[in-house]
This record gives C-alpha cells, structure tokens and sequence, in this order.
C-alpha cells in the first residue's frame, strides 16, 4: 500500500516536514508514532496516567528539539523513542525522589523531637506547604535549586529556558516565600 492508499504522507515526509519545522507534520507524526510512544511509556511506567502525559511530553520535547533530528540519518519513529526514553526516565527519577520524599516525612514524623526543636520542624513543614502553593514553573525551578542543589544553568538547560529566565524566577519566588512566611509568623503571633 502506498501512503496515499494510508491516508497519509510517507514516513520521509514527514520526517522532512518535522524537520522543517512545519506545524502539520507534527500533526502527522504524532497521528503516526504516539501509539508506539504511548506503549512504549507504558510498558516502562506500568500507569495510563502517566504513561499518556508522558507522551504528550514526547512530542513537546521533540517538536522543541527538531533541531538536532537529521531525516538523513535516521527515521524519525526511532528518534522519537529515544526522545521517550529520556522522558521515561525523566519521569522514573521523578517517582523516585517523592518516594524518598515521602519516606522521609514519614521517618521525620516518627521521630520524637527535642525541645527547641519544634520550630524548626515546624519551620520546614510552613516552607514545604507554601512552595507548593508557588506556581510553575517557579516551584520546580526553586526544587531543582534547594532540593537537588542544580545549578541555575543545569536547570535553564534542563528546563529549557533561558538563564537570566531561571535567576528571575528564583528570586522572585524566594521573595514570594519570605513574604508569606512573615504573614504565617505574624498570624501565629497574634
């Protein structure tokens, strides 16, 4: 059968289209490859939630990234799962670190705390609520930067957004912190 009796362009085609940049060929390449993105997702994940996010996630990363695809140098299915790996994996270490996360809220919570020392507990429990009350991406940026200690160009590279974007978003969220931890501290007080 050729493409035309499909329906649709030829693989090549659309690998060129992609390539080029031009909106309907991402269309088509995701009519074409998210079924197997899908699958592949998750086979890896074991959840249709994420396993559908995941891919979506695919074609965004792709479509953003088109740059570095060469159709001369491979088909553009292939490309695509490899782009789904790293977002796999991506998605892997993300389950991975709320698990840490939350075994050690649990092991904190366990734990008998000394005098003294329940205003600091206190102090990260207000600071853990009220990051996720930020918007993103500014909470996954201040996450990134406190929590896995990135640097502000691994998360502007790792984000894809620009440097100075990152250091904004920073500061304006550690701003955004201070602030409202002097309203939680004041309403404590009164």
């Amino acid at each position: 059968m050729t493409s035309v009796e499909q329906g649709g362009p030829a693989p090549a085609e659309i690998a060129k289209g992609f390539a080029d940049g031009r909106e309907d060929s991402l269309a088509d390449a995701y009519r074409r490859w998210s079924g197997l993105v899908f699958t592949l997702c998750l086979r890896a994940l074991g959840d249709r939630t994420d396993a559908e996010d995941v891919t979506q996630q695919v074609f965004v990363s792709a479509w953003r990234g088109r740059g570095s695809f060469d159709p001369g140098s491979g088909e553009l299915g292939a490309w695509l799962a490899g782009v789904a790996r790293h977002r796999i994996s991506d998605r892997l270490a993300e389950r991975y670190r709320l698990q840490r996360s939350q075994a050690a809220a649990e092991r904190l919570a366990e734990l008998e705390v000394e005098p003294g020392h329940d205003q600091l507990l206190v102090d990260r429990v207000v600071i853990a609520d009220e990051l996720e009350r930020i918007d993103e991406p500014r909470r996954t940026i201040l996450r990134l930067a406190f929590y896995e200690d990135q640097t502000y160009p691994q998360i502007a590279d790792r984000l894809e957004l620009p440097l100075g974007t990152v250091k904004s978003h920073v500061r304006r969220g550690l701003l955004s912190l201070r602030d409202r931890l002097k309203e939680v501290k004041g309403d404590d007080a009164s």
